[in-house]
């Protein structure tokens, strides 16, 4: 692998297990003279960095940023300007629902050289890691993945709530339990099933994971119940069911 200096890698880092981590990213987490990560790396990921490489934790939350978007993208071009290897690493993958195609903006306006290296994304490997197949023959020939936390800049949102209610399929939706009752409301508005299954995984393919299931209609109840906190995946669709099917095959 020839790691170039002059370029600022945008790493997906995959849903927190270490293990799953792809070879080119661990090269490049061990090379790094400087990392920007972000809070959903994973604890082990972090603490495996080379305690000679700058470590800067730029991790944003719903009401709780380190640092805003646009200055994470400045300090990306600061550190790469100073000469110094610089790895922007991010929880899942960079260009699903993580912001790297803002920050590969940012660097070509910039003229700085920039690299994609794709991530496990959690919208796969965290249902997996629960038995749980996205996609499946019999019962889902699609799966959407939607975000539960658009631009708050926004007007109107860019979801098509009655167009997903309507697929045949899986619905994936990252980071969404502070948006829980709000989605959910739109399913049902448009007419989705309310006994369709549902699954909330916490803290998926890490320490300390937990899978709340139930329906549609009871999800929300049940989530404030069982004090259901992030960062989650949320699983809708008839494959839910898998998660108790495999686990006795």
């Amino acid at each position: 692998m020839n790691i170039k200096k002059n370029t600022v890698y945008l790493v997906g880092a995959g849903s927190g297990d270490p293990d799953l981590l792809t070879i080119k990213a661990k090269k490049l987490i061990d090379a790094a003279e400087v990392i920007l990560y972000d809070n959903l790396v994973g604890e082990e990921i972090i603490q495996s960095i080379n305690i000679h490489t700058e470590k800067i934790n730029v991790g944003k939350q719903a009401s709780n940023h380190t640092l805003t978007q646009s200055e994470i993208n400045k300090l990306l071009i600061k550190k790469s300007k100073e000469g110094k290897l610089t790895i922007r690493l991010k929880g899942g993958d960079p260009f699903v629902f993580g912001r790297g195609g803002e920050e590969a903006e940012d660097l070509i306006s910039e003229g700085i050289n920039f690299e994609v290296v794709p991530g496990i994304t959690s919208g796969i490997a965290v249902p997996a890691s629960f038995n749980i197949p996205v996609t499946h023959r019999k019962y889902a020939s699609c799966v959407t993945f939607i975000t539960g936390n658009e631009d708050p800049t926004k007007k109107d949102t860019s979801i098509e709530w009655e167009f997903v209610s309507k697929l045949n399929g899986t619905i994936v939706i990252y980071m969404g339990i502070g948006m829980l009752e709000k989605n959910i409301n739109e399913l049902l508005k448009y007419g989705k099933n309310p006994k369709t299954p549902i699954a909330i995984i916490e803290n998926g393919t890490r320490n300390k994971s937990r899978i709340t299931i139930g329906a549609l209609d009871t999800i929300v109840n049940i989530s404030i119940k069982q004090e259901i906190k992030p960062p989650a995946i949320i699983v809708i669709g008839d494959v839910v069911q898998f998660h108790e099917i495999l686990r006795y095959l």
